[in-house]
């Protein structure tokens, strides 16, 4: 495949191209700019004429070495085009080509910017990020739509994805690990739209956590000892409040001689253990065939040996093959799904189990939550962007038909300060979950005063 074809030319009916000439026979005399002539299109031509004098064959993983030649071959063009530019505008235009070829084109600068935790695109010229939990408008932008169309496609493709007009939405995730969800035209309105979950390349420790006031030492040391003893952990939360990277940092506390399989839409859990096995999920192809989905991966897992099994996150009918594997030895398996509270969460697993289509009654359902699940942790994003686990709850079991649930932690919001930061409380309430004594069985021995009122952490 040429370097046009994989890179895409910010002209692809340049001269040189169409009528498959030399470029060198093709390129115009030497000019000077001309003073009417736009940054934008004075970088598009020049990045038209490097692109036709890369060598076809370049092997694009080895960035150094193509960046190496990139600059050559454009300090070249400056000076045979004779651009009169300054220091910083020359360094600029050079930095924004090299990554329209080597990396993801103006999204680069953002994806390098490591106070950026999202980055949200809604069409060519509106860019939005999210800095310390607030999304600002950005001033990077696209050419135009075509340009926001190269970039997803440079995205997916090496995923083995697609994306056109009979597949207009995709999910993918970057090298780095971030999660990338694009939507295009015609469903998304405005143009393509693309929302990156940045990866943090060093992962979020439950120290960090507690570091941020997500969380106390207590309830560390207290979700440290429900995964040592093997519980069965759902992360509850809404979009954007934390749930992976609890979900990561709880998987940290996984003794290193299990065998763990985790299963996902697109992989970006960070375990750290030796015996991991990543499962990912496939959508169908262009025919509508050969889709693998969360279901069947959890399914499949059960057949592999798993000591503890980890779904990114439940959706669908996959709930209820993920309480089975936790009622049949399976203990100490985690999960994340979106819900508001502890409650809600009983009634989305609720929900999910009846989307597998099965003909079970309610109650059914709600004995399977009741012997499977041990733990709730409830996370919440608050109006300041700080994020927080809200509560930590225990399922108790059953009372005729409702699940019976017990907050361990909760988090009490105060008020306001004078900078609009949330002011709350993080503390025990004071009960003592039921399972406790499997932390004896296990040696596992808790501070006598971890559920009490001592020791709050004020934020």
């Amino acid at each position: 495949m040429s370097l046009l074809k994989r890179i895409g030319s910010a002209n692809p009916e340049s001269p040189a191209a169409s009528a498959g000439q030399s470029p060198h026979l093709a390129r115009p005399a030497p000019t000077a700019r001309r003073e009417d002539e736009s940054s934008t299109d004075l970088k598009v031509r020049v990045q038209t004429q490097l692109i036709n004098e890369l060598d076809p064959k370049l092997d694009l993983t080895n960035t150094s070495r193509v960046r190496q030649q990139v600059e050559e071959i454009f300090n070249a063009i400056i000076e045979k085009e004779a651009i009169v530019m300054t220091r910083a505008e020359r360094a600029r235009m050079f930095e924004s080509i090299a990554a329209d070829i080597l990396g993801f084109g103006p999204l680069q600068e953002l994806l390098n910017d490591t106070d950026v935790s999202e980055i949200m695109v809604n069409g060519p010229k509106r860019i939005y990020v999210e800095r310390k939990g607030k999304i600002t408008l950005s001033e990077v932008t696209f050419n135009d739509e075509p340009h926001v169309l190269r970039v997803i496609d440079r995205i997916v493709a090496p995923l083995g994805r697609r994306i056109d007009e009979s597949s207009p939405m995709v999910d993918a995730r970057l090298p780095d690990g971030s999660r990338v969800n694009a939507v295009i035209r015609p469903i998304a309105l405005c143009g393509p739209t693309i929302s990156i979950r940045k990866f943090k390349k060093d992962g979020v420790s439950i120290d960090d956590l507690i570091r941020f006031g997500s969380l106390t030492r207590e309830m560390a040391e207290f979700l440290s000892a429900c995964v040592r003893a093997s519980l069965n952990v759902v992360v509850s939360g809404g979009t954007g409040s934390g749930k992976t990277t609890m979900l990561n940092a709880l998987s940290s506390f996984i003794p290193d001689d299990e065998r763990i399989i985790t299963v996902e839409n697109a992989a970006e859990l960070q375990l750290r253990q030796d015996h991991v096995v990543p499962l990912e999920s496939r959508p169908p192809n262009v025919e509508g065939k050969g889709e693998i989905s969360i279901r069947d991966l959890v399914i499949n897992c059960l057949r592999m040996r798993p000591e503890r099994i980890v779904v990114g996150e439940c959706r669908g009918g996959e709930a209820l093959e993920m309480l089975q594997a936790m009622n049949t030895g399976h203990d100490g398996s985690m999960t994340t799904l979106h819900a508001n509270t502890p409650r809600d969460a009983i009634a989305r697993i609720e929900t999910m189990c009846l989307m597998a289509g099965m003909d079970l009654p309610v109650r059914a359902i709600r004995e399977q939550i009741a012997s499977a699940v041990n733990l709730i942790v409830q996370l919440g994003r608050l109006k300041d962007g700080s994020r927080k686990t809200l509560y930590i709850t225990e399922v108790q079991g059953m009372e005729g038909d409702v699940v019976v649930l017990s907050d361990i932690f909760v988090f009490e919001q105060q008020g306001l300060d004078e900078r609009g930061k949330v002011i709350g409380q993080l503390k025990p309430t004071g009960i003592r979950p039921k399972f406790v004594d499997r932390f004896e069985e296990r040696n596992i021995y808790l501070p006598p005063n971890i559920f009490g009122y001592g020791g709050l952490d004020r934020f």
